[in-house]
C-alpha cells in the first residue's frame, strides 16, 4: 500500500511511501495519505478506497504514549 506517511519516532519526523515499512510502535501519526487510483474505479479500487480507514485507525491504535 503506498502514499504519503509520517510518524514521529524517537524525537524525529520520519517519511514513508510504503504502508507496511512503518515501524510498529511510535509516538504520533503526522501524515497518512494513501495513493487513490484515478477514476472511474473499478469494483477492486473500491475495494482498496474502503480499506484506507480501517488501516488509518491501525496505525493510530499502534502510536505509543508512554503508559
Amino acid at each position: 500500500m503506498t502514499g504519503k506517511f509520517k510518524i514521529f519516532r524517537n524525537g524525529k519526523v520520519e517519511s514513508y511511501t510504503n504502508y507496511n515499512e512503518i515501524p510498529e510502535t511510535f509516538e504520533h501519526v503526522i501524515q497518512c495519505e494513501f495513493d487513490v487510483p484515478e477514476p472511474p474505479h473499478t469494483e477492486e479500487e473500491h475495494e482498496l478506497i474502503h480499506s484506507f480507514q480501517p488501516l488509518l485507525r491501525a496505525l493510530v491504535e499502534r502510536e505509543y504514549h508512554g503508559d
